[in-house]
C-alpha cells in the first residue's frame, strides 16, 4: 500500500495503525478516512496479525476529528460522500474479527474520540484530552457518539458531552469509563504493546466469538448510523454549520445565538 496520512505498520503479530497528520493534530480528511479503511482491511486479511493498535503521531494529538478545512467546504451531495467514507470505516472496523486498541496521545476529540469509542480498549496517556465538539462548531457526532457513547459512559454523561462540547482529562475520561487506564506519556506505546501481546496469549477463535457477541448489541444500532449519515449530509452547506466552521478556523467564539432571533 501506498499511503500518504496513515502509516501501516506490522511486527510480531500486532499492527499499529498511526493517523500521521501531526501537523493537522491529526484530523482527517477523505483521503484520511480511505487509507484507514485500507489498513483496517490489510490487517483483517494478514492471518499473522492478532491485533490491532490504533494511535495519532506526535504527542498534541490521537485525532482532532473531522478536518475542518474540508469540511467547512462541503454541501449535502459531497458531505454525504464524506459521511460515506466514515460509515465505511466504521463498518470495517466493527466487523474486524481481531480486538482494536486505542493508544492515545493529546487530543481525542470530535469524530477523534468516536474512533476511540470504535475502539475496543483505550490506553491513554496522561496529557490525552477527550470530548465531544458537533454543536461547537454546527455539526452532530452522528458517528459514534449518540449511539456509542451512551453505552459507555451513561445517558446522563453522554447527553452532557454532546450538548455542552466540554473537554475532560484523562483520568476523568478514565473514571467515567472512556478509556480503560491512564499511563505516563513515555509508557503509551509500551503500554499498549504489552496488552495487544497479552491478547495474543489467547485463543484467536474465542476472541473473534467473544468480539462478536459482545457486538451484538450494538450492531443493531447501524440504521442509526445510516440515518445519521442522511441527516447531516443535509446540514452541509448550512448558514449554521459554515459559522461554527469559520468560527473555528478564525479562532473565534461561534454566534449561533442570532439563529434563534
Amino acid at each position: 500500500m501506498e499511503l500518504e496520512d496513515v502509516i501501516y505498520e506490522v511486527k510480531d503479530g500486532i499492527a499499529t495503525i498511526t493517523i500521521n497528520r501531526p501537523e493537522r493534530h491529526n484530523a482527517f480528511r477523505s483521503k484520511t478516512l480511505d487509507e484507514l479503511t485500507q489498513a483496517f482491511e490489510a490487517a483483517e486479511e494478514d492471518r499473522t496479525v492478532g491485533v490491532v493498535v490504533l494511535t495519532g503521531a506526535g504527542e498534541r494529538a490521537f485525532c482532532a476529528g473531522g478536518d475542518i478545512s474540508e469540511m467547512g467546504a462541503l454541501d449535502p451531495h459531497v458531505g454525504r460522500k464524506f459521511l460515506g467514507k466514515c460509515l465505511k470505516l466504521s463498518n470495517t472496523m466493527r466487523s474486524l474479527s481481531k480486538p482494536i486498541i486505542a493508544a492515545v496521545n493529546g487530543y481525542c476529540l470530535g469524530g477523534g474520540n468516536e474512533l476511540n469509542l470504535l475502539c475496543d480498549l483505550t490506553i491513554a496517556s496522561e496529557n490525552a484530552v477527550f470530548g465531544q465538539t458537533g454543536p461547537s462548531v454546527g455539526s452532530a457526532p452522528i458517528w459514534g457518539g449518540t449511539q456509542m457513547l451512551p453505552r459507555v459512559v451513561g445517558e446522563k454523561k453522554a447527553r452532557e458531552m454532546c450538548f455542552l462540547c466540554l473537554r475532560y482529562t484523562a483520568e476523568e475520561a478514565e473514571k467515567m469509563g472512556l478509556c480503560n487506564k491512564v499511563v505516563p506519556q513515555e509508557k503509551l506505546m509500551e503500554t499498549a504493546l504489552e496488552w495487544a501481546n497479552r491478547i495474543l496469549d489467547m485463543s484467536p477463535q474465542s476472541i473473534k466469538l467473544t468480539r462478536t457477541s459482545m457486538n451484538f448489541e450494538s450492531d443493531l444500532l447501524y440504521s442509526s448510523f445510516t440515518h445519521g449519515r442522511e441527516m447531516l449530509a443535509l446540514a452541509y452547506g448550512s448558514e449554521e454549520l459554515t459559522e461554527g466552521m469559520k468560527s473555528f478556523e478564525e479562532k473565534r467564539k461561534p454566534d449561533f445565538r442570532k439563529f434563534r432571533k
